[in-house]
């Protein structure tokens, strides 16, 4: 679970979420995830290095390109750490579901 806060800080930006959604279709060079921005590809790169170490993507070489692909490890860190709150609310509501089912609805006694 170590690393969780860089991980979920690189996604507080929303380009960097859409470059993630982008990388879920499959690797992509530099160009290939500038495309649909409007900025610089030096900003990508920049949002690339913050997703690179939050340990979110990964780089290969291949030649002279450098795809980027998302990386199992720190999303599935990230995934495990959502399923413990999941695991827990779906206990909260199980629990609720219980108390509600004893509560009487009916008003007895009183006729309108």
């Amino acid at each position: 679970m170590d690393g969780l806060d860089i991980k979920f800080s690189a996604l507080a930006d929303p380009t960097r979420r859409a470059i993630l959604a982008r990388l879920s279709l499959g690797e992509a060079t530099v160009n290939e995830l500038a495309s649909p921005f409007e900025m610089t590809q030096p900003a990508i790169s920049q949002h690339l290095k913050v997703l690179e170490d939050a340990g979110l993507i990964m780089r290969r070489v291949d030649g002279t390109r450098r795809p980027r692909r998302l990386a199992k490890a720190g999303i599935e860190a990230m995934d495990q750490w959502l399923g413990m709150l999941r695991t827990a609310l779906e206990k909260n509501y199980d629990r609720l579901d219980e108390v509600l089912a004893g509560v009487d609805t009916t008003k007895k006694g009183k006729t309108r």
